[in-house]
């Protein structure tokens, strides 16, 4: 048995998928807390700082859910899954 490379724990369904989850409901806590101030002025903050807002967790999921695939799948824990083509 194989070992799962990082790049296919990272790119495998249930990691995009949870980390588009907690991206989307932190990213936007973070916005608000970071940038209500100036949302509230009437302005918007600049473009890369939202997206940066939203990447942050985003990436802190992939990368924590991604290492506990591989960690799981070095220690027998899971039984591998056929990815749909």
């Amino acid at each position: 048995m194989t070992s799962r490379t990082f790049l296919s724990a990272i790119t495998a369904q249930v990691t995009v998928t949870r980390a588009a989850k907690v991206g989307l409901v932190v990213g936007t806590l973070l916005v608000a807390l970071n940038h209500a101030d100036t949302i509230l002025a009437g302005q918007w903050p600049a473009w890369w700082k939202i997206i940066l807002t939203y990447m942050v967790p985003y990436s802190v999921s992939s990368y924590s859910t991604a290492m506990f695939i591989m960690e799981a799948d070095r220690k027998g824990l899971i039984v591998p899954v056929e990815e749909p083509s």
